[in-house]
């Protein structure tokens, strides 16, 4: 099988260039779909048209599936909707799905009433009904469904019709008169149990399932738990309507760790490397602004210097420590706030011990504020500010220690803190990983450096600052 690499990308592209058609339909033919979706995600919009033209319906579906996002609307958006519907007859309607949502609601209603295969149409169309983040929203209605009151000979007779149209099998599911969900059947009790007079003898019963409606974060961690390969999905009273499988649940979480990342790092949206200028700048923007008004409110801090009677004046080497009492507090605080986000994602985190952890977060805070306030106070000792004044060097070791123990806790404290009362409040905890923590670090660090730098001048140098 023929692999992407540039050598690919530089041979193809000369080939269209050239509208050589046959050439390029021998190059591709012997290419995994996802090699030809790299390949086509790399060509501009009149290049990648022209590959996908020279697919059969199949190979165009599998492609679409594998394609980033903005690359595959621009490709609709270039196709007719009799086009777009015959690719889609060729897909499981969950995929399906996820590849007409992008577009808008008229566009798919005209792509839907030209797809010849009914029941498929249906399938999509029933899915559309869903959340875009439920179970509902990621479930496949392609399965082998079984009656609990079937013979083995009649059950085997039934996976064998519904399996022609299936790719993966991992479990029979068994329903009543009424299709409420009763059990699963695995395939190896066809082997172990050939002669069972019924299914629902044989049946596990009771199998753990998901209601349409339920968060996907809440399905992929069950899958996580229970380590399950596939899961029914039911409706309100039980009937089945779908099933998730694993696959779904790894671009979930592959997904959620990208935009978890992104959000961490200042990106108010989504970005991928090859987005345009206009819309990294927008993604990026508004954080770079917070950032700025963070920085103003230290300089603002800092700039007491009202006739020459300021802390700048009567303990100059105080400004040495101001890159490590914000760089400090920033650190500390992203720390905090991701170990929550982890714990919230996972589920090792329960809202109802949230109380819990803040208390625990803080005695390790008071661990890391007395090793770290100790190290800054050794190093003060053997290398002083002012050598020669060691009363000023000594009050400046006493600012910055006991300074740096404050921040450390509030950091801890606050880094902790604050995703769980987003995470309360229905927000995206990830964003209180990035630049929301480390700015208001910065601010809250200075105002405390300040305030303590402050009372010491005073205490024992009697001088109001």
């Amino acid at each position: 099988m023929k692999e992407y690499n540039e050598e690919n990308i530089k041979q193809l592209g000369q080939l269209i260039e050239s509208q050589d058609t046959e050439q390029v339909r021998v190059f591709i033919a012997d290419m995994h779909p996802a090699d030809i979706a790299e390949l086509v995600n790399d060509l501009d919009a009149d290049e990648a048209l022209f590959i996908m033209q020279l697919l059969d319906d199949e190979t165009t579906a599998d492609v679409l599936v594998e394609l980033d996002e903005d690359e595959r609307h621009d490709l609709l958006e270039r196709m007719s909707s009799e086009d777009i519907a015959d690719v889609l007859e060729q897909m499981d309607a969950d995929d399906a799905v996820d590849v007409i949502q992008e577009l808008d609601e008229e566009e798919r209603d005209d792509i839907i009433k030209h797809i010849d295969d009914v029941e498929q149409a249906g399938d999509i169309v029933d899915l559309l009904q869903y959340g875009e983040e439920t179970a509902g929203g990621y479930m496949s209605t392609e399965m082998i469904v079984v009656n609990e009151n079937m013979s083995m000979p009649d059950c085997i007779r039934a996976m064998r019709e519904q399996a022609e149209d299936m790719d993966e099998i991992y479990n029979i599911y068994v329903v009543d008169d009424d299709h409420r969900l009763k059990g699963i059947f695995p395939l190896k009790t066809t082997i172990t149990n050939p002669s069972a007079s019924k299914i629902k003898h044989v049946m596990e019963p009771d199998p753990l399932s998901v209601r349409a409606d339920t968060p996907i974060d809440e399905v992929a961690l069950d899958f996580e738990k229970y380590d399950l390969v596939a899961m029914p999905v039911v409706d309100s009273i039980g009937r089945l309507v779908g099933r998730i499988t694993v696959d779904d649940i790894i671009d979930l979480v592959r997904e959620q760790g990208e935009r978890d990342y992104q959000l961490a790092s200042g990106l108010s949206t989504e970005v991928e490397t090859s987005d345009s200028v206009w819309t990294q700048f927008r993604a990026r923007l508004p954080w770079l602004l917070i950032g700025i008004v963070g920085g103003i409110a230290n300089a603002l801090i800092l700039d007491g210097d009202e006739g020459g009677n300021s802390w700048q004046t009567y303990l100059p080497g105080m400004a040495l420590f101001i890159p490590l009492i914000g760089g400090t507090g920033g650190n500390v605080g992203t720390q905090s706030s991701a170990i929550v986000v982890q714990g919230l994602a996972n589920g090792s985190l329960e809202m109802k011990h949230a109380g819990r952890h803040i208390i625990k977060e803080f005695g390790v805070a008071l661990l890391n504020a007395t090793i770290i306030a100790g190290l800054v106070m050794l190093y003060n000792w053997f290398f002083p500010t002012d050598p020669d004044n060691m009363r000023v060097s000594h009050i400046t070791s006493m600012a910055v220690c006991i300074s740096l123990f404050a921040v450390v806790l509030f950091a801890s404290v606050f880094g902790t803190f604050v995703p769980i009362m987003l995470e309360k409040l229905k927000i995206d905890p990830a964003i209180a990983t990035g630049p929301f923590v480390t700015v208001t670090n910065d601010i809250v660090g200075m105002v405390i450096y300040m305030a303590v730098s402050s009372w010491l001048i005073q205490y024992f140098l009697g001088v109001m600052v």
